[in-house]
């Protein structure tokens, strides 16, 4: 199964949202499709024997331009070629693969160009290709994807476009409304020549040029919209067109009587400057929904903003600066104090502090030397490194953060079902309300201009936009603003169900606690004869060959101490128990309590120690050397700083506390206290996670779980919500719902509250956009002109029907003063 993302143009409402999303669904291969109408993106979801070209041309059937990938042209640099015979060889090799359309080789300059489909061919399996042949080919110049930079260009010239036309239209409707109303409303004198009791045919006639500019500029609203109509999928453009057309037709119709049988009556009977008002306040909600809109994409351009855009290869000891697209990985990249890392990479020489805030927030520099990670986007500060790539492209960790977003934005929330009910039938429900309304005033004994602005009237109130945009405009800025504090929600559904979570199961080691163990305690039996330090030794010295945390802590220790560590024999981990090993060629055990029982030695008096440590929130082993229980090696892994903190704010928002662990009980229970903790699942095995997350949902309770290892990951995908931490393993990251960046558990309460903000948001925009619409329609109904009141005239409600869509983007945009509520550390007991 592959997903693509297309932008979509001409949607201008939430019906064309959901028309396109009908028809995508009905393409062959197409598994799910969804438009995100804020963005102007139709996100699918396919399987074999998906054709994007049909799918172009279904949508196009539909009223819409699907736009995808134009042929791509790249110029590559051929190493190998001697003569005509190998241009001739790589021609033909590469033209074969699927996706290319063009291939052009040059063997005097040894360039080769080529021109293809980046949906079927990538730049590296033409590379792949040549070489397969024989010859070198290395991406040579770049010319610009399709990628998310150039369509936040294309964003940018949309608004820039309307509002070009907004400001054309303007420039002859206000003239055109002095025009038309000066007389009738302010009692203007006009001139004699448009004066419409003395000359009603120029005044006529000037109305008619003034008009005609308005719709020369307007055209697309007429084209897209009457073309939807026709293909019976009709959109807001469709009522624009037929309220403005209406009115159009009939004062040409008017204009045409005026020649005929010049009448200052019929002159006062153009609609022409309610034309002009109608097309003109179009382009201007037009140019505020896509100026709101390039605002709510500002995290996307924020994180885009942060990739360096050059790289400093190193290739036979000579500095080369390259394009960052033309970075592969195993290339050696130089960065000087100051400079950007271009890509993801491990350090191979020199040593420096990193600037890693962009990634995770903390603003405090990170000591890197040689085998240490590094990540795109971060500053080197103080010091020149080599290190090799190991992640380029759209595998760093700064894209996939963007395309997490991006992922995010596209998506829909659940709450959004009934609004996209609603606009599917919206439009040609609003028609059928025109029509009807319109001719019951008729035949009950109005005129046909009252008839016709009755129409007019509620073609153009009538506002699925503010419905379609009711909900994406909310997670567009809700998943962005949460990725400013590193917080990445992976979907609108996540978004809303982290809503109602009320219950949190946290794991221990790594999520709560900082995932190093620390040594905190030796002591020795009564009988032994050895001092801590040669304990200590013979432990570091048996752990040495394990990859276990305890046992990195317990080595390190020794380092620390400057004690000599000798090789071990013999290894063998004991699962659930321990280690045994042979030092100096004596047996050693070292581990659990089990473990000494196991092997039939008695611990003595050294039992109530161990279980005062175990109480202290310790780790207490036993270590056993020639038949006999020497000491008791206890280490501990400590709570993070915010941990206490953020527990803290979970009870405050009345949320169950859970923390789940493979430690013993007595460790497990004194974590939790020292964390406040309401309750603890211990010695739980990893695959029995899952299994305990489950049990509390089957009580009814919504569960987020938050961890960060492989062992999470079947726990976090079972829970309602998952979050992991982001300096935590890949699975458990793709197993997870939300990903914090930051390794803090704070920002879990963050999660929780942008989540309440972003449904508070999402339930006002729809509240209002209902409202707008159930009353606003029935009023230009004339539905209190009935009982006496004020008809709306269709002038009041292009205005109305602008602001509804811009008060909805507008309280979207609310959303960007989100703030998270964080406790002051030093309030932390």
């Amino acid at each position: 199964m592959s997903s693509n993302v297309y932008p979509v143009e001409g949607m201008t409402c939430a019906t064309c949202a959901s028309t396109v999303e009908r028809t995508a669904q009905k393409t062959v291969g197409v598994i799910s499709a969804n438009v995100n109408l804020a963005s102007e993106k139709l996100n699918i979801k396919a399987e074999e024997g998906f054709d994007p070209q049909q799918l172009k041309k279904d949508v196009y059937l539909s009223g819409y331009t699907l736009v995808l990938p134009e042929m791509e042209k790249k110029v590559f640099a051929l190493e190998g070629m001697t003569c005509a015979s190998c241009a001739s060889t790589i021609e033909k090799t590469v033209y074969k693969m699927d996706g290319v359309q063009e291939v052009n080789v040059n063997l005097a300059s040894e360039k080769m160009t080529v021109g293809y489909n980046p949906l079927e061919v990538s730049v590296r399996d033409i590379e792949a290709e040549v070489s397969d042949a024989g010859y070198q080919a290395r991406l040579k110049s770049e010319i610009q994807n399709p990628d998310q930079s150039k369509q936040d260009d294309n964003k940018e010239s949309k608004e820039e476009h309307y509002k070009r036309i907004f400001w054309i239209e303007l420039i002859f409707m206000i003239p055109l409304m002095v025009l038309a109303m000066g007389p009738m409303v302010f009692g203007i004198t006009l001139s004699r020549p448009i004066d419409p009791h003395l000359n009603p045919i120029g005044f006529a006639i000037v109305q008619l040029a003034l008009t005609i500019p308005v719709i020369v500029t307007g055209k697309e609203y007429f084209q897209q919209g009457f073309r939807t109509l026709i293909k019976g999928h009709p959109n807001m453009n469709s009522l624009i067109g037929l309220g403005t057309g209406a009115a159009f037709v009939y004062s040409i119709g008017v204009t045409i009587g005026i020649i005929l049988n010049p009448s200052h009556d019929l002159a006062m009977m153009l609609y022409f400057e309610l034309t002009a008002m109608l097309i003109t306040m179009h382009s201007l909600g037009q140019y505020l929904e896509e100026r709101s809109k390039g605002q709510m994409s500002e995290a996307i351009k924020t994180l885009m903003s942060l990739a360096a855009k050059k790289a400093r290869v190193v290739y036979n000891g000579e500095e080369r600066e390259v394009d960052i697209e033309e970075v592969v990985a195993g290339d050696i990249i130089r960065v000087r104090p100051g400079e950007k890392m271009p890509v993801d990479g491990q350090v191979i020489s020199g040593r420096t502090a990193v600037d890693e805030s962009m990634l995770t927030g903390e603003s405090i520099p990170v000591e890197k030397g040689e085998g240490d990670e590094v990540v795109g986007a971060s500053i080197n500060q103080n010091g020149s490194i080599d290190y090799r790539a190991t992640k380029v492209g759209s595998d760093t960790a700064l894209a996939q953060i963007i395309k997490l977003v991006e992922d995010a934005q596209g998506s829909k929330a659940p709450i959004a079902k009934l609004a996209d009910i609603v606009t599917r039938y919206f439009v040609p429900t609003v028609i059928a309300l025109a029509l009807v309304s319109s001719i019951l005033w008729f035949i009950f004994g109005q005129s046909f201009i009252f008839s016709l602005s009755i129409a007019i009237s509620v073609l153009v109130i009538a506002c699925p936009c503010a419905l379609g945009l009711a909900t994406p405009t909310a997670i567009m800025v809700g998943t962005g603003k949460g990725a400013e504090h590193g917080v990445l929600i992976k979907s609108g559904e996540a978004l809303e169900t982290v809503h109602d979570v009320d219950t949190v199961i946290f794991d221990k080691t790594g999520t709560l606690t900082k995932g190093e163990p620390e040594l905190t305690d030796i002591v020795l039996n009564n009988n032994s004869e050895l001092t801590e330090s040669e304990i200590l030794k013979i432990a570091a010295s048996a752990e040495k060959g394990s990859e276990h945390s305890l046992a990195k802590a317990i080595v390190g220790a020794a380092k620390e101490q400057n004690i000599s560590i000798i090789d071990s024999e013999d290894f063998e981990a004991i699962p659930g128990r321990g280690i045994k090993a042979s030092v100096e060629g004596k047996l050693v055990y070292f581990g659990n309590k089990k473990l000494m029982e196991e092997i039939g030695l008695e611990i003595g008096d050294l039992l109530s120690k161990s279980n005062q440590l175990a109480d202290e929130g310790k780790t207490p082993m036993y270590l056993a050397y020639e038949d006999s229980v020497l000491a008791i090696i206890a280490v501990a892994d400590t709570l993070k700083d915010t941990s206490v903190a953020a527990i803290k704010e979970l009870h405050n928002k009345n949320i169950e506390v859970i923390m789940i662990t493979g430690d013993n009980e007595r460790t497990a229970n004194a974590v939790a206290k020292l964390a406040n903790i309401d309750r603890v699942l211990s010695e739980v095995l990893p695959e029995d996670k899952s299994n305990e997350v489950k049990k509390l949902q089957e009580k009814g309770q919504k569960v987020a779980m938050v961890g960060d290892g492989i062992n999470d990951a079947p726990a976090l995908a079972q829970a309602d919500v998952g979050i992991a931490i982001g300096s935590g393993t890949d699975v458990a990251v793709e197993s997870a719902d939300v990903v914090l960046m930051r390794s803090d558990v704070q920002e879990v309460n963050t999660t929780i509250e942008l989540s309440k903000a972003t449904l508070k948001n999402i339930k006002q925009n729809l509240f209002w956009a209902f409202i707008y619409n159930v009353v606003g329609i029935p009023i230009a109904m004339g539905l209190l002109y009935i009982f006496g009141g004020p008809l709306m005239s269709p002038m009041f409600a292009a205005f109305a029907m602008t602001f509804s869509s811009i008060s909805v983007l507008l309280n979207a945009l609310r959303l960007k003063g989100f703030t998270p509520s964080k406790l002051n550390l030093s309030k932390q007991s």
